[in-house]
Order: C-alpha cells, then structure tokens, then sequence
C-alpha cells in the first residue's frame, strides 16, 4: 500500500509539473493584443502589472513563475513590445528579458515650421528625448557628420511614416532619416533638379516656400512653376511665407512693413532664394518643384471664393485685379460677419 501511495504521488508530481510546464510554455497566456512600453526606470513589478490589466493575463501565476524563472527583474530590457494573445508566458518573459521590440512607428507629417516643433513630434512618438533631439538640431558639430547644419537641416527631414526601433538614440534616428534622405534623391530627381538649374537643397528650399503658400496638394506644381519662371526672369520672388519666417511664424497678416525686414529671407528685399529651408516640405512639394506645371503665370493671390485655392495671373495688371476682386470679397464677409454679431 505504503508503494502505491508513493507511486501515485509520483504520478501526481510528475503530472503537475507536466501541466505547468504546458502552460508555461506551450499555452497561449494572454486574451488581447497589447503594446508594451518598457522605460529605463520601469520595475518588474510594474511591466507584471500592466500585462496583466492590458494584455488580459489568463493565469497570472504562470506569468510570474517564467519572471521569475528567467530572471527578469535582472534582464528587463527597455523597448517597446506587441503582445499577441497566441503567446506564451515564457516567449513573453524571454521577449522582455532579450529586447525583442517590435517596430515602433516614427511619422512625419503636418506642418513643421520651427525645429523645436520637430523635436516634439519625434520626442513624442519615441524615447528620445525631446530636448535632446532639439539641442541636437541646433549642433552644428553633430550635424556635419550628415553633411547638414543648423541652418539646412529642415532639408534632411522628409515627412512619411518610418519603422524603428523604439529605443533608437538619437544618433541612429538622425542617420535614418539621412539614409532616407538619400534614398529619395535618386538619380532621376537629381537630373530633373539639374536641368532646373538647381541643386537639391536649392529643390528643398523652395519646396518649402510652395509648402508655405498653400493647403491644397493639387497647386504644388502651379505654384512652383510661378517661382520658377520669377526666377528665370531674375525677378524677386517676393513670397509671403519667407517673410513670416523671419518673424518666426507670429505675424497674423503680413503688412507691407513687414516686407522690409533685414533678413536673407525675406525674398521682398533680396533676388533669388533663401539660404535655407523656411520649413520641412514634404515630399509632394519636392516633386512638384522637380515636375512643375509648364505656364506663363508670374503672380498668384488667395480666391474670392475662400476656399483654399488661388487665382493665377501672367501681368500684374491681372494680379491686381484679382487681388482687388479678393479684397472686396473680404470686406464684404467681414461686415457680414460684423452685421450678424450686432443682431
């Protein structure tokens, strides 16, 4: 008897063990998809909790053991992690105890028009500290490494959704985007650039002024191809945007004396373009300086009909009805505007 009973405790042992070992590491663990973010500071205790709550444990003792089994309280890896429901306590803990991140997506969009803008979009969406990445945008000793400076650097940034690693320093994230930077200025962009007389820096710099003028995607090649017949003429290109550059983007309307500001950048005082990007432009108004529409316009001014777009115009005897048909448009909504609020 006292044989049995000792066999049948073995069994039961055995069986046990058999059974934890399945749910350790053959049994999905987890009832819902979940994104893991592991800080540098983040305990053990914490990422057990938030799996728990997020990732919908099943048996949470199964999640400990392997913690503790694997050691993860010695070998918790910063990153950012995708659980899957079909995932085990064990690939989990080891996930965690390894760094094996998944991508983390790092998007570029919007208007971007100053670098402590920029900083904050990646310092957002990445560990990287945003004003580590801002100081860095301002160093002209780190920035010569991607054959950049504080002045130009708008022109390596080039708005699209990129996959890296969570935990990318700044150093990597910054030579990214330079290897992007390269990747897009192909052998084709670069002779469409050359055969406008311009080098691809020139290309950015006034991609980002026809980024500047308009919302609408479909007048990006109007619009450069007015900017570039201005300046095959050696006309000034007199460009609102770079203007309001120089005031740091706070003026609410530009006025005349404004356009007689002392900056390189105020394309109203100086011929040709200016020394640097006034914002990052986006790939579209990259292509659209490299693929312009083929006119005669030299002038353009906002639509009477206020929405959106412009009206375009070869004289400026043109332009200057336009712009009176767009002023009387305006005075008129705005004492609409002034009747409706004494009522």
């Amino acid at each position: 008897m006292i044989v049995t009973a000792a066999a049948v405790l073995a069994v039961a042992v055995c069986l046990c063990i058999g059974l934890r070992y399945v749910a350790d590491n053959r049994m999905p663990n987890f009832g819902k998809d979940y994104v893991l973010y592991v800080y540098p500071d983040t305990g053990t205790g914490a990422v057990l909790d938030s799996l728990c709550s997020g990732a919908d444990v099943r048996r949470q003792g199964s999640l400990v053991r392997c913690a503790r089994k694997e050691g993860l309280a010695e070998r918790l890896q910063p990153g950012r992690y995708e659980i899957k429901p079909s995932m085990s306590a064990v690939y989990v803990v080891r996930m965690l105890c390894n760094g094996w991140q998944s991508p983390q997506r790092l998007t570029l969009s919007g208007t971007i028009r100053s670098k402590g803008r920029l900083a904050a979009v990646i310092g957002r969406q990445m560990l990287a500290d945003s004003l580590t990445v801002d100081s860095l945008l301002n160093s002209n000793a780190f920035l010569q490494q991607f054959g950049f400076d504080s002045t130009n650097v708008f022109a390596m940034f080039l708005p699209d959704t990129y996959y890296m690693y969570w935990t990318a320093s700044p150093q990597e994230i910054f030579a990214r985007f330079r290897q992007e930077y390269d990747v897009f200025w192909t052998h084709e962009r670069l002779d469409k650039a050359e055969s406008l007389g311009l080098d691809r820096m020139e290309v950015s710099i006034l991609a980002s002024i026809v980024n500047g003028e308009t919302l609408q995607k479909s007048e990006y090649p109007q619009i450069a191809g007015v900017y570039l017949n201005r300046l095959k003429r050696g006309m000034k290109l007199q460009a609102d945007p770079t203007v309001a550059f120089c005031f740091d983007y706070t003026l609410d309307r530009i006025l005349k004396k404004h356009t007689r500001v002392d900056s390189p950048y105020n394309t109203y005082r100086y011929a040709g373009l200016p020394p640097a990007p006034i914002n990052v432009p986006p790939k579209a108004c990259i292509d659209a300086v490299l693929n312009p529409d083929t006119h005669d316009y030299l002038y353009f001014c906002a639509s009477p009909d206020f929405d959106g777009t412009h009206r375009f115009a070869s004289s400026y005897s043109e332009h200057l009805r336009n712009a009176r048909a767009f002023q009387r448009a305006l005075t008129a909504r705005q004492k609409a505007a002034l009747s409706g609020e004494s009522h």
